[in-house]
């Protein structure tokens, strides 16, 4: 399966992030707009972890989670 990166934009149309997803281990990485990663998602633990490795959820792996997290 090929790596799929889709941009997520608010309701302005800008880019606000993107979530690039197709790895092996039904894992997804969640960028910010500075293309910076901002956390991962685990479809195998259902869970997402922010960019420090912190768990910020562990009964959802929403990559929506981690857009616009204030720190």
């Amino acid at each position: 399966m090929p790596l799929r990166k889709d941009y997520i934009r608010d309701g302005r149309n800008q880019i606000i992030g993107s979530v690039t997803s197709g790895y092996s281990d039904e894992s997804e990485v969640v960028r910010n707009p500075d293309n910076q990663i901002a956390g991962r998602t685990s479809g195998i633990f259902n869970s997402v972890r922010d960019r420090d490795g912190s768990i910020t959820s562990v009964d959802s792996s929403d990559p929506g989670l981690l857009i616009n997290r204030k720190k």
